[in-house]
Order: C-alpha cells, then structure tokens, then sequence
C-alpha cells in the first residue's frame, strides 16, 4: 500500500496543495520563517531526548510543523508507517465530521405491533436501533421509564408477546480486526451494534474474602446481561498488588476472572464487554418496564434469531435521538471511547448503503482522498485504534490534523473535544505544572508496546504547532516512553524565535 510515488505526492500535497486549499484566516498577520538557529538548536535538543539509553531501542515516528508558515521544526520516520493505537480515533473523527457532519444524531425507535385490547398489546414490543453508543445506564433508565408511561397513557398495561430488538441497522461483525484475543473480555473491547446500551459492558465488582486464599466475592452491575462468570480469583496477603486477568472466547458468553487481590483492598472494579448488546438492550427495557407497572409476558429476544423477522410499518410509536456528533466527540476523543469510534466507521459505512467495517473504510479512504492524503500513508483498520493490523505515519495525522484546523466547518468542535494537558481526558494527569499545562490539546494513544500522542501546542511566541509523536517496539517501561513523548511536547511549547 505505500510507495515513494505516494511518499512524494503526500509531501507535496502538504506542503502545497493543504496551504493552497486552506489558507490562513485573512485576519491573521503573516509570519516570517523561523530563525535557522532556533531551529537547529530544537533538533539538538530533540535529537537528544530520543538517543537517551531509556529510548533509543524504541521506534520513533515524530513530525512537528507550523500551522501558519507550514515551516517543518523538527522530523524522524514521519513516513514511516506505525501503530498509533488510539491516535487513530483523530482518523475516525475528521472523516466522520466530513461525512456526517457534526449536528448528526442516532435515533432509536419503539414500534407497537399487534392490536390492543382491555389493556393489553396483543403482539410485540419491537425496537429499532440506529447505533446510538450514548445509552448509558442512566440514561437508558430514563428513556425505558418514559416509554413505559408513554405505553401506559396509551392505554397499554400488558404485551402478551415479546421485547425484540432490530439491529439490522449494521451487520453482526461487531469485533474489528487485529484485536488481541487476550483483550476481548475486557469492556474497552466491547463488539459494536446498532442497538447499545451501557456502552455494551458490565461492571465486575471484586471484593476480598475474610481471610488470605478464600475466593474474592464477585457481582456483575447491571446483572441482566448473558455472562456467567466463573470466578477464580483468590485472596492474597495484604501486603501484595492487585493482580486480574479476564479471559474470553470471541463469541463466548462464559468468561473467567483470574488472579488475587489483597486482603483488607478494594472493592476494585472491572469493566467486561457482554456477548451479544441488542439481547443486553432489549433485557434491560423489558426489565424498566416490568419495573414500572407493563406486565411484559413474552422474552427479550434479538431479530437474528427469530426465523420470521416481522418488520413495523407506520410512524414509530416513540422515539429517542442522541445527542449530536459535536457532543458525542467529546466522549470518544477526551475518554478515547473505543466503541464510540467503531460506531462512527460503521455508520460512515451505512450513509453510503455498506453498514460494515469495510463500508466505513472505504468512506474514510474516500474522504481522505479528497483531502489529498494519499492510501499509502495510512492502514486503517478499525475506527479505535485497538487492531494491531492498522497502521499510521506521523506525516498522515498531521495532515489530518492541519487540514481540520483550516476548515471552518471542522475545526472548532474537533480542537474541543481533544484531551487538554493537565485538565481533562486522558491528559487529565499529565504536563502538569508545565509550560504545556492547558496549552496542549491532543489524542494519546496507549497499548502494549505502542504509546502515542498527536495534536496542537502554541510556542512561547504564540505560534500554533502541529505535531505527531508515534513510538513502537519498545522494551522500556511505558512510564519512561511517556516521559519521552512529553519532554518533547514541552520543549516545542518552549520553543521561541
């Protein structure tokens, strides 16, 4: 998928062609080029934090460039094709932006079928979902309470049949591609649908026994979904570290909790991703309206199971829309919410009548090359990042990035929803007490072996910086590699003319 050919048009196209299409506001003064001094002087430096012992054996991808003379201040691999783990959310967003724009919701939809009679539905609840990842539990409570009243002021106290769930909103792939097997219990690897709820994850609880080796005590909240747990973690002297391991085959609803926790700690929680969302889904709102007085007599069943699928007609009996792409960034961006941007790929994919993986891929590509960013500079695999088949070059997320920063269109929901250094999201705790500390604004990127960090800082002059710093096949401990990443990132927010 690379070539040189596509190398030097991706260089060209940045260089030129992004400047050409988006230049600079009218009301911003012209700057002159940077002093070659000043320059140099920032290679020496940054030459020398990357050939220290601690992370020399690391592979380093890093491009930093400014925003308003396109000036180049510093570069190492940046065509080089790398993991960026979670920096490939800034991908899955821009295009998304692009394609969907950022008022765009997701709608999940309450049909009645049957007719009613002394009270009671004589047929099935049937609910149609779009995709929407923002149903938390909470939320979702509020929503299942308000159709139950909806039913009930309809005149509607019983359902004879069942709760069913539509999710042929996307297809049934719900994992990506690449992701580590090893991973797939966990909730940040939850499968993706088009009906979801509670981000399609459990909270595992793990409480300590009374004495050292009795079993720790597990509960699962919410506990209507399809896991059965088989706990095997035990108590350890007081003295130890947590120790949890969570193991699952792909498809798999029996899950095993391994490990120990100290005795007299905790509780400590952990996130598990369930089997099957539109069964979890359906659960949980026939659950709320049982719970509210609907006497619901049929089971939560997902449409894939039923040989004769019925389909509604007609206007929806409720409904419910998401909040809009603006504020949905901010969760997939600041929390690095995977399934947010898995959802966001497959409805790219579905806009253009292809609701998969491969759908959503292709209108990425598709918007990409509009931009002028040439296939060969970027793998795209999945929306989140989480495969380890996908790969990024530090030259492509700046173009990414320069290219949002100079549409109007773009730029200003984006800039908001990235993780501010040393005040939110996953910077949250990191530059503090630096020159960086509400200045940077940027997606990390973290998984094993792979750390990560791309966005904007200003200079000690004001200069708005553009940059990417990617770093792989490390052997050093993660904590060193992200010390890396931020003296970095500080010395361009030092940098002066």
């Amino acid at each position: 998928m690379r070539s040189r050919s596509s190398r030097a048009v991706f260089a060209a196209g940045i260089s030129v062609g992004l400047l050409g299409c988006h230049p600079a506001p009218p009301s911003a003064a012209p700057r002159a080029p940077f002093p070659r001094a000043a320059l140099v002087d920032l290679k020496r430096d940054l030459d020398r934090t990357l050939s220290t012992p601690s992370s020399e054996h690391a592979f380093w991808g890093v491009l930093a460039k400014s925003l308003n003379t396109n000036e180049t201040l510093y570069t190492l691999n940046a065509h080089k094709l790398m993991m960026p783990a979670s920096a490939m959310k800034i991908v899955t967003l821009a295009a998304a932006a692009e394609r969907l724009g950022w008022d765009f919701t997701y709608d999940t939809r309450l049909f009645t079928l049957g007719r009613i009679e002394s009270g009671t539905l004589d047929g099935d609840l049937f609910v149609v979902g779009s995709g929407d990842p923002s149903l938390t539990q909470d939320v979702a409570a509020q929503l299942f309470t308000s159709w139950a009243e909806r039913l009930k002021a309809a005149g509607i106290h019983a359902v004879s049949g069942r709760v069913i769930g539509d999710d042929s909103a996307f297809d049934d792939e719900g994992l990506g591609a690449g992701w580590s097997w090893d991973d797939l219990g966990d909730g940040f690897a939850a499968g993706v649908s088009a009906l979801q709820y509670n981000d399609n994850t459990v909270r595992a609880t793990i409480t300590p026994g009374n004495t050292v080796g009795s079993p720790a005590a597990v509960t699962l909240a919410p506990d209507d979904s399809d896991l059965i747990v088989t706990n095997l973690v035990k108590t350890a002297p007081s003295e130890s570290q947590l120790s949890m391991a969570v193991r699952r085959a792909p498809g798999n609803a029996r899950l095993e909790l391994r490990g120990s926790v100290p005795l007299g700690g905790g509780p400590f929680a952990r996130t598990l991703a369930v089997t099957n969302p539109t069964l979890f889904f359906v659960t949980a709102l026939r659950d709320v309206l049982i719970a509210n007085g609907i006497d619901v007599r049929g089971p939560p069943v997902d449409i894939d199971d039923l040989a004769d699928r019925p389909s509604p007609s007609g206007a929806a009996f409720a409904a419910h829309r998401s909040p809009p792409l603006s504020s949905l960034a901010g969760t997939l961006m600041k929390l690095s919410q995977n399934l947010y941007a898995e959802t966001l790929l497959k409805t790219m994919g579905a806009r253009s009548g292809r609701p998969t993986f491969d759908g959503g891929r292709a209108a990425v590509r598709s918007v990409l090359a509009t931009w002028g960013l040439p296939a060969g500079e970027l793998i795209q695999v999945d929306g989140s990042g989480l495969s380890r088949y996908g790969y990024a070059t530090a030259a492509s997320l700046v173009g990414i990035l320069t290219h949002v920063d100079r549409d109007d269109k773009l730029r200003d929901p984006f800039e908001a929803s990235l993780p501010i250094a040393g005040r939110d999201g996953t910077l949250a705790g990191r530059l503090v007490g630096t020159r960086t500390e509400g200045n940077v604004r940027a997606k990390t990127g973290s998984m094993s072996n792979v750390r990560a960090l791309a966005g904007y800082v200003t200079t000690r002059d004001g200069d708005p910086i553009v940059f990417a710093i990617l770093a792989n096949n490390f052997e050093s401990a993660s904590d060193t590699i992200l010390r890396t990443i931020d003296a970095i990132v500080t010395r361009l927010a030092e940098f002066h003319r």
